[in-house]
């Protein structure tokens, strides 16, 4: 049975009433609510009306209709209530016909829905619900959103000067202004955002002229940090969340970069106060206020590295005006550990301020003080705090952690190599004295240099370390072996350490004319290296001896711990009463530097077990000698010292010397690799080899490649004289 058509005009009529009642609903007037069977009539007067056979389908009559009931209803309603209102007013208004209209669109699509499922989606048209929000767009928000926004601007500004405002107004309003954007923010950007972030700028550029003027450094970051909390709180509660990011950079471009040199460098509170004063919460605030801003903490970086430069060059003239060189590694320690803290705490371990400190430690640990250099400083106190009786009395505990810190030191001194140096000088002696007060302290900072440093740089000190063991067994057996055969025991205690020549510093070894009692002794020792090994050939360094031998004076006998040196020549007087100069010197077969050194010990010093003729303080080769019987001392055992010499010299000599050779191998190994290079650039990448040992001279690596050019491992380009080529 066919359906009756229905007109257009008549349907529509029908459809007017519904839209009608929906309207007085909206507008609080006395209506009934929408019942079941009222929805199911509108929809289906839409259904029946759209699947009517042609001409009577009324699909797209219907669609344009629908427009015109928004279009109708905002301009003969929503428009006049608006314009009426201003203000907060106006923004209440129209969060009210906001909501009006999302429940108008969401019912009239319900009753035109069949228009959304067939007509729509073959016709490729906008959704009704989008047409809905077009027409509130092009009528409403286009007419209203220049007021609006000054609007909710002018309240954000009253909030910012501590009034209450109602922030889920502002909300409902800027949610208008995303909404309308359908999915895109163009519309809440270009309509509201732009502005308001212009006038966040000029607020924001008003209270810092003021504030600039007035504040202390520490009260202007404290209202800079309160006013970016605030912001970004705005954000939380009404403003979309794309706007955060352009709001903070706004406010911290006003507050902190445009001001930026005039806030830290402020004279009495600025940064550089800050770290004089220890104002470790304020440092903290800066660091927070500046990490965000690109390049914002270079300024506040180069700052702590001058003020940390400042600090340390005055440690050195300190310790340069007192001559105390020794506390100046301890101050160094204590002034690292609290920047350390600075940059961990303050600056929550930011590489550019441990590129500052960094910086800051090269400049003046390398610095030279009383004639030292850092690396002997730091090796000297390395040595005062493993030796026995040296000057730093520490637990074991605080042992371990000094020595990590003095590691981390190390890092900053330029010349590894000449530490490296001074402390291997230092720890043999220490080793070959038995003055080390702890073995396990020894290797464990061996241990700490390896990791810092790499394998190259404690192999030596490594093997040094390994021979005392060696030689400790080795003795162990050479005991033995008199024991066991009695007839080769020489009647004298001896003790030989046996060490390996390549691990040790060189010593000069002279060949001492021993006398006959300790001419018994190394014989016998040669024996019983000999049964051992036939490979190796002993050098005796009688340098490093020590003895002990009694002395008989009249009152009574006493102990005389001396070196080699000295009791070779203190034996010479038990087969003579007197002896010159000369006489001494050729017996003993010792240089005049040598013999000088140990006369003056015997005579001239402290304890005077020879008697000089004539009775000076000065040595000379006329001079004659005699033992001195009436000699006499409160102890019954006593050391005598030699007159310390001066290694430093010798040391940096050594230095320079496998320098050669470090520069020679690093030019080698680049132009093996690269055939053809460049003067500079060969330079350049040669320094970058060396500096993890040292940092070495361009007229050094100058003069190496001209060494090396004249023994033919490398030649000058024909055509180019500043380029090199490798000769295999």
């Amino acid at each position: 049975m066919d359906r009756e058509i229905i007109e257009l005009d008549q349907g529509w009529d029908y459809m007017r009433k519904g839209i009608t009642k929906l309207k007085n609903v909206l507008e609080g007037l006395p209506e009934k609510p929408f019942c079941s069977e009222e929805y199911i009539l509108l929809y289906t007067t839409i259904y029946n009306m759209c699947t009517q056979k042609p001409p009577y389908d009324y699909s797209q009559q219907l669609y344009d209709k629908y427009k015109e009931a928004f279009d109708e209803y905002i301009k003969s309603t929503v428009l006049p209530a608006l314009r009426e209102k201003h203000d907060e007013f106006m923004l209440r208004e129209l969060v009210k016909r906001w909501a009006n209209h999302k429940v108008m669109v969401r019912w009239l699509s319900r009753f035109f829905q069949y228009l959304d499922r067939y007509f729509i989606a073959r016709r490729s048209l906008p959704v009704l619900s989008a047409v809905g929000l077009t027409c509130f767009r092009d009528l409403v928000h286009m007419e209203v959103r220049a007021n609006a926004r000054d609007a909710v601007i002018s309240l954000i500004d009253k909030e910012r000067e501590g009034e209450q405002i109602e922030r889920l107004l502002l909300k409902n309003v800027l949610d208008i202004f995303v909404a309308i954007g359908m999915g895109q923010m163009d519309q809440y950007e270009q309509d509201f955002e732009i502005q308001m972030l212009d006038d966040t700028a000029t607020y924001y550029k008003s209270k810092a002229t003021n504030w600039i003027e007035g504040d202390s450094c520490p009260d202007y970051m404290l209202k800079a940090e309160e006013c970016l909390k605030r912001e970004r709180d705005r954000v939380a509660h009404y403003l979309h969340s794309s706007t955060e990011q352009k709001l903070v950079e706004k406010v911290q471009h006003e507050l902190l970069v445009t001001h930026a040199n005039q806030l830290l460098e402020k004279e009495h509170s600025g940064c550089r106060a800050l770290l004089r004063d220890d104002k470790v919460e304020d440092l903290s605030r800066m660091y927070r206020l500046y990490h965000k801003i690109p390049k914002g903490l270079d300024p506040v970086a180069n700052m702590f590295k001058q003020h940390v430069t400042a600090e340390g060059t005055m440690l050195v003239q300190q310790a340069e005006e007192a001559s105390n060189s020794q506390v100046l590694i301890r101050k160094f320690i204590e002034l690292h550990d609290k920047y350390m803290a600075y940059v961990n705490d303050c600056f929550m371990n930011h590489t550019l301020f441990h590129k500052a400190l960094k910086e800051a430690f090269e400049i003046f640990c390398n610095k030279n003080v009383a004639g030292s250099s850092g690396a002997e400083l730091l090796a000297t106190f390395c040595d005062n705090i493993l030796k026995k009786g040296g000057s730093e009395k520490l637990s074991d505990e605080a042992i371990e952690e000094t020595l990590e810190k003095v590691v981390k030191l190390l890092a900053y001194i330029s010349d590894k190599d000449l530490f490296a140096e001074f402390y291997r000088k230092k720890l043999a002696r220490r080793l070959l004295f038995d003055r080390s007060s702890n073995e396990d302290h020894e290797k464990s900072i061996l241990t700490k240099l390896k990791q810092q440093c790499g394998g190259q740089f404690t192999s030596k000190m490594e093997g040094m370390v390994t021979d005392l063991t060696l030689a400790r067994d080795n003795q162990t057996n050479f005991e033995e072996y008199l024991r066991n055969d009695p007839d080769v025991n020489p009647g004298i205690d001896i003790t030989v350490t046996v060490l390996t020549t390549g691990f040790w510093p060189s010593y000069k070894s002279f060949d001492l004319n021993l006398p006959l009692e300790m001419v018994r002794c190394v014989e016998v020792f040669k024996g019983f290296y000999e049964t051992k090994t036939k490979q190796r050939k002993l050098a005796w360094i009688y340098s490093l001896g020590t003895c002990n031998i009694n002395g008989k004076f009249e009152h009574k006998t006493i102990e005389l711990i001396l070196s080699t040196y000295q009791a070779a020549a203190l034996l010479l007087f038990n087969s003579a009463d007197r002896l010159s100069y000369s006489d001494i010197m050729t017996q003993l077969n010792l240089t005049h530097e040598d013999l000088v050194r140990l006369l003056h010990s015997l005579s001239c010093a402290k304890y005077k077990i020879l008697a000089k003729e004539p009775n000076t303080k000065t040595l000379s080769p006329n001079d004659n000698f005699e033992f001195n019987s009436k000699f006499t001392d409160r102890m019954r055992r006593i050391k005598i010292p030699l007159p310390p010499v001066d290694e430093r010299k010798k040391v940096v000599e050594d230095v320079d010397k496998d320098r050669r050779y470090a520069i020679d191998a690093a030019i080698v190994r680049i132009m093996k690799s690269r055939k053809i290079l460049g003067h500079q650039q060969l330079v350049l990448e040669c320094v970058e080899l060396l500096g993890r040992m040292f940092k070495p001279d361009i007229k050094a690596i100058k003069r190496r490649i001209e060494d090396l050019i004249t023994r033919d491992y490398l030649e000058r380009d024909k055509d180019n004289s500043n380029t090199y080529r490798y000769l295999a």
